[in-house]
């Protein structure tokens, strides 16, 4: 059975006066890289950060912690407006930290952060493409699409206007409005290439704020879906056959690389990255074998490559880039279902350069021990 809001009645609810309490939705990243949320009630507006306190779940029901010590914290790092509860009610994103002081194994951001602080004169940016599948609440199959059956070849649904073209334009509709109330740096969406895959893109971010602002992004699609009555997918390939795959594009710049002469300085990033192609690959996604193939879009998982607008390519030049001489590079490689602090920690470590306290490869590897 698929439950879908029932707006009329429940805005009869939301318009009731809360007496003065605000509502903070605390929001965290569990095991699986999911999302979950549980609300607090507090006393007052909510100005800065400092207000917010620390929080706690059980992590043995989210697979962060085992049951005999279940306690996990919740360290607010960000707050923004609540589209959903709107007023002074205000959804909280959360750093998750074990009882004895440490982050917690899942907690990917607090590595990240030490090399985005450390290389913080570079002003290095980030713009994330962000894609996505819709799927049916009842059977997981792509929402919009014939049942035991396929749509037309992929070709009318790149940016497609019209039935037929443009399916579920109403969910992410509804998404796109409630990015931009919260305060999220959404420059733009489009449909994508396969019936039912659409993209937002979040940017550009300076330094750690660019994986805050795509989680907070992600928490909103799913919490509209959700009212809607339909799924999302970060699947990268979540369906075999001739369709395109989905992806997170990294868009990335330095100060250096966004002034005359920046040129210089991308191509220095790009041989940096040859060097280091699997250790990305191990950052950039589960399954992402399935969706670099050399096809589609996509260049091939084994082999590092760049080229000036190459969309079959590693890294990818844009053309009015390479005509001026400066601006950013887009790094093609990882997929849509990445942890954004991952791959932005390991980006700068790469094109930046290491530091003794932090290592990407290693933090990821926490998962498994």
């Amino acid at each position: 059975m698929v439950y879908t809001e029932r707006t009329a009645t429940l805005e009869k609810y939301l318009s009731l006066p809360q007496r003065g309490k605000v509502i903070a939705e605390y929001i965290w990243i569990d095991s699986k890289g999911d999302l979950r949320s549980k609300g607090k009630t507090l006393d007052h507006k909510v100005t800065d950060l400092s207000e917010l306190s620390e929080w706690n779940f059980d992590g043995s029901s989210t697979g962060q912690a085992v049951g005999s010590n279940s306690d996990v914290f919740l360290k607010p790092v960000a707050f923004y407006p609540d589209p959903f509860r709107r007023g002074d009610n205000i959804l909280v994103l959360c750093e998750c930290w074990n009882n004895d002081g440490t982050p917690n194994k899942y907690n990917h951001r607090h590595e990240c952060n030490k090399l985005m602080t450390a290389h913080a004169d570079q002003k290095v940016w980030f713009g994330l493409e962000q894609e996505y599948t819709l799927l049916d609440a009842d059977d997981n199959y792509i929402y919009g699409w014939p049942k035991g059956g396929f749509p037309a070849p992929q070709g009318p649904y790149y940016c497609g206007v019209g039935a037929g073209k443009a399916i579920a334009r109403d969910v992410i509709e509804a998404h796109y409005r409630a990015c931009l109330y919260s305060g999220i740096t959404l420059s733009g969406i489009n449909g994508e290439v396969m019936p039912s895959q659409w993209e937002f893109q979040v940017g550009p971010c300076l330094g750690i704020k660019m994986g805050d602002e795509l989680w907070m992004a992600r928490y909103l699609l799913h919490r509209v879906a959700e009212e809607f009555g339909v799924k999302v997918t970060l699947h990268p390939k979540p369906l075999k056959g001739d369709w395109n795959g989905a992806g997170c594009h990294t868009n990335v710049s330095t100060e250096a690389m966004r002034h005359p002469g920046g040129m210089k300085f991308i191509n220095d990033a790009i041989a940096k990255l040859a060097k280091r192609h699997k250790e990305h690959i191990a950052l950039y996604g589960t399954d992402n074998n399935l969706r670099l193939t050399g096809r589609h879009e996509t260049a091939s998982l084994d082999d590092f490559s760049s080229g000036v607008a190459n969309r079959g390519a590693s890294i990818r030049i844009p053309r009015p880039v390479q005509a001026k001489g400066y601006g950013y590079f887009e790094d093609r490689r990882p997929a849509s279902n990445i942890d954004p602090y991952l791959v932005c920690g390991i980006m700068v470590e790469t094109i930046c350069g290491s530091i003794p306290d932090a290592d990407m490869s290693k933090e990821f590897k926490r998962e498994s021990q």
